[in-house]
Parts: structure tokens; C-alpha cells; sequence
């Protein structure tokens, strides 16, 4: 193992005024909770990325990948050791009788929906209202509206360490869709089956015209405006267990509306939970917590995170 004296003086050797010290995590994330980061680093393209997670790897640094800040829940003291700001956004769409955008891994998902009807294409309208960057989606197969990452996804270019210490050997691979080992709302990243992250990803689309596009869009942002709340959130808290929804678990749990601090179980929508202002990341813990316990005790469903919780505890 490598020692460093101080970690941050490398770094800031090897990547100058892109690294910075102790920044507020609060700003990057969808909830607008958690501390701040030791080391903060802002990638700005794929090729960038993979240099930074080689040089972390390479020196055994622990770090955070961060895209659009939403299903995590970072603590309230923060996240020690490097946290990677994924800003890489390269787009290049692919016409054709099978149409199909290359992304880089930052790419806010939902732009990108907005874009693909742009250009007249169909097939991420589904994406349209899904927070976070299309990396976190495909690390999640997020989905919304019947659709997810899964039904969308070609390929995923990966960074991937793999073997120990010493003898890591890091290379990057396509992983076609099926090798991603997709179900609901996880994937073999997500699983920790494998050690990578992902760079790039293309997505199939279908052609389409702009107004037939747009109408889709329209009409699901208008469902998700009634049906779940606003405010700052993480997004759904729990995964639907199955049969089932966890949001009606818990309204069922007569939770919606219980506040811990200034966290409260959203009164619209009960696998919500909104931050009403200077939320602490110990009172979203102690909420969920709390709404795990009493659906196993109410309804004997034992309700499993949708969200990532990071940082020191």
C-alpha cells in the first residue's frame, strides 16, 4: 500500500485548482442535505473521469461518485476522503432506421429526454421527470412510467478494477445490457458485484416527430405534479416491495404528515420525505427508521431503501 503524507497535496499536484477542500455537500444534492466533503473534485469530461478514478485506485484513496445529488442521503458530518462532482456531458446523437445517443455519464437525464424530442426522437420519454444523470441510471436502472435504463440501454462503458491491493488491474469494458445484471431498480453495480464505474452509456431510440414526443412528455410531467410532492426531497425513499407500493404502506402505517425536526413524510405522497429548510441528515435517518419499523410491525413488510445513504455516521 501506498502511503501519502497528505493526500490532498498530491492531489493538488496531480490536478491543480480542480480540487478543493471541505465544500458543503448540501448544494449538490436534490434533498439539499449533508457535510461537506474532505477533498471535492469537479470532472468535466468521460476521459477526465477515468484518468482521476485510475489515480484513485491506483493509490488505494477512497472516494464518492456524486452525479445529480438524488436517492442519496449524505450525513450530516459529512464524507471523508475524495468526493468526484460527475460534470461530463458529451452528447452525440446517432440518426438512422435505429436511432441512438452516446452519453456521457453527468448527463442530467432529464435534459436529455428533453433534448431527444428536440431532435425528433422517442424512447426516453419516461426520463423526462426522473432526477439525477443518466450514470446514477444506469448504476440504478432507474425507471418511471413503465419504462427503465433496462429497456433503454445498449451498452455501458465501464472503468472496472478488479484483483487486490498491489495486483489491481484496471480496464474499461462495453458491458451490453444484458451483462448488467438488471432488475427492479438495481443492477451488478449496485450490487457491489463488480468494481466500476460507469463513463458512457448508449441508449436506443426510436423515430418519432417533436409535437407526438413533447405531448408524452407534457402529459407525464403533469402526472408527476399531482401524484408526488414538491419541495426538496430525495426522490422515493423505499423500493415498491413487490405487489405492492411502499408509498401506500406507509400512508396505510398512518405515517404521511409525521415530522421529525424539519423532515417530514410528505402529505401528498408517502415515499416522499421533504426537507422544509436547515433538515439535518440524522432526522431523514430517524423518519426512515421509524417507517420501517412500524410497517413491519403493522403490515410484516419489511421495506428496503430505493436511496443510498454515504458519508461518515
Amino acid at each position: 500500500m501506498v502511503v501519502l503524507a497528505r493526500p490532498v497535496d498530491f492531489l493538488y499536484a496531480r490536478f491543480g485548482d480542480k480540487v478543493k477542500e471541505n465544500v458543503p455537500l448540501a448544494p449538490y444534492t436534490s434533498a439539499r442535505i449533508g457535510g461537506p466533503a474532505d477533498i471535492f473534485i469537479t470532472v468535466d469530461t468521460a476521459a477526465e473521469l477515468a484518468r482521476i478514478v485510475k489515480t484513485l485506485w491506483k493509490y488505494e484513496m477512497p472516494f464518492t461518485l456524486l452525479g445529480g445529488g438524488s436517492n442519496v442521503l449524505v450525513s450530516d458530518k459529512g464524507v471523508r476522503g475524495v468526493v468526484l462532482l460527475n460534470r461530463a456531458r458529451a452528447v452525440k446523437f446517432h440518426a438512422g432506421d435505429q436511432p441512438s445517443v452516446m452519453v456521457e455519464s453527468g448527463v442530467v437525464f432529464s435534459n436529455l429526454a428533453n433534448r431527444c424530442a428536440a431532435k425528433e426522437f422517442a424512447g426516453l420519454e419516461w426520463a423526462a421527470t426522473v432526477p439525477g444523470t443518466v450514470g446514477g441510471a444506469v448504476y440504478g436502472n432507474a425507471g418511471a412510467f413503465g419504462g427503465d435504463m433496462a429497456g433503454n440501454l445498449i451498452w455501458a462503458d465501464l472503468l472496472i478494477e478488479s484483483g487486490q491491493a498491489e495486483n489491481a488491474e484496471v480496464t474499461r469494458e462495453k458491458f451490453t445490457v444484458e451483462k448488467m445484471g438488471y432488475d427492479y431498480r438495481t443492477s451488478m453495480l449496485k450490487r457491489g458485484e463488480v468494481k466500476a464505474v460507469v463513463l458512457s452509456a448508449e441508449l436506443s431510440l426510436k423515430n418519432s416527430t417533436r409535437e407526438e414526443v413533447t405531448v408524452k412528455i407534457q402529459q407525464f410531467s403533469a402526472h408527476r405534479k399531482t401524484t408526488q410532492p414538491p419541495g426538496a426531497s430525495m426522490g422515493s425513499m423505499f423500493k415498491n416491495p413487490p405487489g405492492d407500493y411502499a408509498g401506500r404502506l406507509i400512508e396505510s402505517a398512518d405515517l404521511k404528515g409525521t415530522r421529525i425536526g424539519n423532515a417530514e413524510i410528505s402529505p401528498v405522497h408517502g415515499n416522499f420525505f421533504i426537507n422544509h429548510g436547515a433538515t439535518k441528515a440524522e432526522d431523514i435517518r430517524a423518519l426512515i427508521q421509524l417507517v420501517q419499523k412500524t410497517v413491519k410491525e403493522k403490515q410484516d413488510v419489511e421495506l428496503e431503501l430505493e436511496i443510498e445513504i454515504i458519508g461518515e455516521w
